[in-house]
């Protein structure tokens, strides 16, 4: 962890040994320290972050400089070869001619959030880390940089689409949280007696990261609190990330073009 402390930095947060859902989708994204229990408060496995970059094991802020990636020379040698590209330390390449650690990381992220690979390697994600497919495919591999890509920016919250609003929070009142419940005839998130959200459809309501449902959490979490503005338009803001991890999910799935990946 003290890696996401060290300087800019990004991970994959993954989970090893998991019952439940049937489906895995213990996989998520950060870029600072992540508590455990951040999937699910079980006991069956830990939460394990992966950080992008490595840096110099002390406790001093460092730059961009001082750091290396956390990829094991042995992957680069298979994958480089593979893809007919040079790796370059630190950053991205052009994916023309060299690619680096950060579309390395978006391509992994990609894959992990194919339903298809969740759904195929479920039993094995059910006992150990998720396992990396390499491509040889250099265009399946720019196209699955790009959708990666696209899904950390909406985790992170910064895509551009996430200011186009859709929600609608159509009742004046006192903004507490009281009582969450999800009305599927209406698409309305109630948080107390008189207000609510709206225009949230079920299958956003319904998503899964772990063992939480995220629309409703982030709700439940602040029982009892007065949703300020700027609260209310982060919420709003997850539920467009949501609604378009959703649609960039599929949109993975029809990019790779058979399993295993080749």
């Amino acid at each position: 962890m003290r890696y996401m402390l060290a300087g800019n930095n990004m991970a994959i947060v993954c989970k090893r040994q998991s019952l439940e859902p049937a489906v895995r989708n213990y996989f998520s994204f950060s870029n600072m320290m992540v508590a455990d229990g951040y999937f699910a408060a079980d006991n069956k496995g830990r939460d394990s972050t992966f950080p992008l970059y490595l840096y110099p094991d002390d406790s001093a802020k460092h730059v961009d400089e001082d750091r290396r990636p956390n990829l094991a020379p042995m992957f680069i040698e298979e994958f480089s070869p593979k893809l007919s590209l040079i790796f370059v330390g630190d950053g991205r390449g052009d994916l023309k001619k060299s690619f680096g650690p950060e579309d390395v990381f978006d391509y992994i992220y990609a894959v992990f959030h194919s339903p298809i690979y969740r759904s195929r390697y479920a039993e094995f994600l059910k006992i150990d880390f998720p396992r990396v497919p390499l491509t040889s495919n250099v265009e399946l591999f720019r196209k699955l940089v790009k959708l990666g890509g696209k899904l950390v920016k909406l985790h992170l919250l910064e895509d551009e689409i996430l200011d186009t609003s859709f929600l609608r929070y159509p009742v004046n009142g006192d903004n507490v949280v009281e009582k969450v419940r999800y009305v599927d005839t209406q698409r309305q998130v109630w948080l107390n007696k008189t207000q609510y959200f709206e225009g949230v459809p079920l299958e956003v309501w319904n998503f899964h990261i772990g063992g939480y449902q995220v629309a409703e959490k982030w709700l439940k979490d602040r029982k009892g609190r007065t949703l300020s503005s700027d609260d209310r338009e982060h919420y709003r803001k997850i539920i467009a990330a949501l609604r378009e991890t959703i649609v960039l999910m599929q949109e993975i799935d029809k990019a790779i073009p058979k399993w295993p990946i080749e």
